[in-house]
């Protein structure tokens, strides 16, 4: 089936605003947590495996945040919640 230019552009903006409608949990560093505590909280809360986990906590440490886990607001919420009960210190974007 052929599109149209107009139907292809609708398409596309449709596309770019279910991915705008993305969020995003934001970790960032604190003086308090070790890395092995962010790390396994990380594996727990956000479904990171070992390697995710260790890179995410390099960068908040270098960087001072980093996003650690992006989609609908419902799944991140319960997740963000399991890092602030584990003394992280994160918010949903």
């Amino acid at each position: 089936m052929l599109m149209s230019t107009r139907e292809k552009t609708s398409e596309e903006v449709l596309l770019d605003e279910d991915v705008l409608k993305q969020n995003e949990i934001v970790l960032y560093n604190d003086d308090v947590n070790t890395f092995d505590h962010v790390i396994d909280t990380l594996i727990y809360a956000c479904d990171h495996t070992p390697e995710q986990a260790e890179q995410c906590s390099i960068i908040v440490h270098y960087k001072g945040k980093c996003t650690v886990k992006t989609g609908p607001y419902d799944d991140l919420e319960p997740r963000c919640s399991m890092l602030l009960e584990a003394g992280l210190s994160a918010e949903i974007v």
